[in-house]
C-alpha cells in the first residue's frame, strides 16, 4: 500500500506537471496568435492611412495639401482609434491606434504610427512605423518635358526622365526613364527607336509596334547600369503654375521674403545665413552682366551690390534667410554665394499678367553650400529659363536643385570656351538642358545631390501620391 500511494503522488505529480505545461503551452499559443493578429491589424492601419490620403490629396494643388494638413488630418491632432472588423464576416476583431506627424514647412514626409490590438488579448500590442513621402521633382538628376539626348561622353549619376523620349549614348548609374513607348529621334535620320535609346556602341533596333513581347528590349548594362524603363507616367509641367502662385502667397505671409517688380528685377548674394539684395536697374541682355542697380529710395544708381550703404539712399539691404520657406521675385533674379544651415527656394515669376516671364541667372559667382547635408538646400524655380551667364568662372561650380518651368536649364549664347562646369543638385528643364554649343564648358559634372531624396528645396514640385519609403516595427 505504501508503495502504491508512492507511485500514484509521482505520478500524479507527472500528470499534474504535464497538464499545466500543457496548458501553458496552449495559453501561450494563443498568446503568440493574438500578437500575430495584434500586428495584421497594425499593418491595416498604416493601409487604411495610406487609402485615406490617397481620397483626400490625390491630384490635389501644393496649396491644397497645405490646407489638407491645417486643418488637421486624422491622427495629427492626437491619437485616431479605429475598429478592425474581419472582411470575412468574423465580426470585430481589435483596435488600432494611429498618430501622425504631419510634414513640416517645405516637406513632403510624413510619419505614421499604428498600435494594434485585439479584444480577446488588449495586452498584446504591436506597432508599425512607416514614413509616407511624396516624390519630389529634386530626386531627378534630369527630367524635361522634351526630347533629351546625353553624347557618349556623359556619365551622369542620378535618376534622368523625358516626357518625351530619351538619346543615351554615355553612361547612365541611375534609372533612365521616358513616358513614350517609342518615337522618332529628331537628333538623327531613321526608323522609329525605343523611348529610351543609345547608340553607344552597339546600336538599338529599331522599336516595332507596342505592346512588344518580352525581350524585345535588348539589356545594355554597359549603358544603363540602373536600367531603362518606358512607358512611364508622365510628369505634368503644366501644372506647375499653381505652385508658383502658392509660394508668393508664402512669401507674402511674411514668413519668407517677396520682392516685387520695381526695376529689372533682384540680384540676391547669399551669405551663410542672410543675403543680400538689390534692384537690378540696367543689364546687358545677350551676357545678363548688370551694369546698374537702383537706390532703396529710387533717387539714384549704384555701379555696384556690395559696399553701397544699406540707407535709403544706398543700393543694398540685407535680410536674414527664413529657414524652410521661399524668397519670391515678381522679376528676374541673379542668384549667387553661399548658404550655411539654411533650406531656402528662390523663385522668379511674373504672375501679375503683364510682361515676359521671369527668369533665373546664375554665374557672377559659384554658388556654394559650407557643407553637404540636409541644413544645407537650396532650390533655383525660373518661370522660364535658368540661365548661367557668360561671365561665370572658368571653372564654375553650382550647388542646388533648378527648374525652368517653361524654358531650359543652359548657358548663354554668347559663352567663351570655359573650363569646367560642376553641377552638385539636380536639374529640371522643361526644354532640352545644354551646356555647350559653339563655346561652353569644355568638361562637365553632374553630380546628384544625395540629401534632394528626402530634403528637397522648400515648397519644390512634388507628385501627389504618397508612398510608403521607410517601414519598421518599434
Amino acid at each position: 500500500m505504501a508503495y502504491a500511494l508512492i507511485m500514484m503522488m509521482v505520478v500524479s505529480i507527472i500528470l499534474v506537471s504535464m497538464l499545466q505545461y500543457i496548458s501553458s503551452q496552449i495559453k501561450l499559443g494563443s498568446y503568440r496568435l493574438e500578437k500575430e493578429k495584434a500586428f495584421q491589424v497594425a499593418e491595416a492601419g498604416i493601409y487604411y492611412y495610406r487609402w485615406y490620403l490617397a481620397h483626400n490629396i490625390s491630384g490635389k494643388t501644393a496649396a491644397e495639401i497645405d490646407a489638407f494638413w491645417s486643418a488637421g488630418a486624422v491622427g495629427v491632432m492626437g491619437p485616431a482609434d479605429f475598429e478592425f472588423v474581419d472582411a470575412e464576416g468574423g465580426g470585430a476583431i481589435g483596435v488600432y491606434r494611429l498618430d501622425v506627424i504631419a510634414p513640416s514647412a517645405g516637406s513632403t514626409i510624413i510619419t505614421v504610427k499604428s498600435t494594434g490590438w485585439t479584444y480577446k488579448e488588449p495586452d498584446a500590442k504591436r506597432t508599425v512605423q512607416v514614413r509616407f513621402r511624396r516624390p519630389s521633382w529634386s530626386e531627378y538628376m534630369f527630367l524635361s518635358d522634351t526630347f533629351i539626348n546625353f553624347g557618349d561622353q556623359a556619365d551622369v549619376y542620378g535618376k534622368v526622365h523625358s516626357n518625351t523620349g530619351i538619346r543615351f549614348d554615355g553612361l547612365a548609374h541611375s534609372l533612365v526613364t521616358s513616358s513614350v513607348a517609342s518615337f522618332n529621334d529628331p537628333s538623327h535620320g531613321g526608323g522609329v527607336e525605343f523611348g529610351v535609346h543609345t547608340h553607344g556602341g552597339a546600336v538599338d533596333p529599331n522599336a516595332p509596334a507596342y505592346p512588344w513581347p518580352d525581350g524585345t528590349v535588348p539589356d545594355r548594362p554597359d549603358v544603363f547600369m540602373g536600367g531603362r524603363e518606358f512607358p512611364v507616367a508622365p510628369v505634368n509641367f503644366s501644372g506647375l503654375t499653381t505652385d508658383l502662385a502658392a509660394m508668393k502667397v508664402k512669401a507674402q505671409a511674411g514668413t519668407g521674403k517677396y520682392f516685387n517688380a520695381d526695376g529689372e528685377g533682384r540680384r540676391i548674394i547669399f551669405k551663410n545665413n542672410t543675403f543680400d539684395a538689390c534692384i537690378v536697374d540696367t543689364f546687358h541682355h545677350v551676357n545678363f552682366s548688370i551694369s546698374k542697380y537702383l537706390q532703396n529710395d529710387g533717387s539714384g544708381t549704384c555701379n555696384t551690390c556690395t559696399g553701397s550703404g544699406t540707407g535709403p539712399s544706398g543700393c543694398v539691404k540685407n535680410y536674414p534667410i527664413v529657414d524652410n520657406e521661399v524668397i519670391f521675385v515678381e522679376n528676374d533674379a541673379w542668384v549667387e554665394g553661399i548658404v550655411d544651415g539654411r533650406r531656402v527656394s528662390v523663385v522668379a515669376a511674373n504672375l501679375l499678367g503683364t510682361g515676359d516671364p521671369a527668369n533665373v541667372y546664375v554665374g557672377l559667382s559659384n554658388l556654394r553650400y559650407t557643407s553637404y547635408s540636409c541644413s544645407n538646400i537650396v532650390g533655383l524655380i525660373a518661370q522660364k529659363d535658368v540661365t548661367v551667364v557668360s561671365g561665370c568662372p572658368d571653372d564654375f561650380v553650382i550647388d542646388a536643385a533648378v527648374l525652368a518651368q517653361s524654358g531650359a536649364v543652359g548657358i548663354t549664347s554668347n559663352m567663351s570656351n570655359k573650363n569646367s562646369l560642376t553641377f552638385n543638385g539636380a536639374i529640371v528643364s522643361y526644354l532640352q538642358p545644354f551646356f555647350a554649343h559653339s563655346g561652353g564648358f569644355a568638361v562637365r559634372f553632374y553630380n546628384f545631390d544625395n540629401d534632394l531624396l528626402y530634403c528637397p528645396p522648400p515648397y519644390f514640385p512634388t507628385g501627389t501620391e504618397y508612398a510608403i519609403d521607410q517601414w519598421e516595427e518599434l
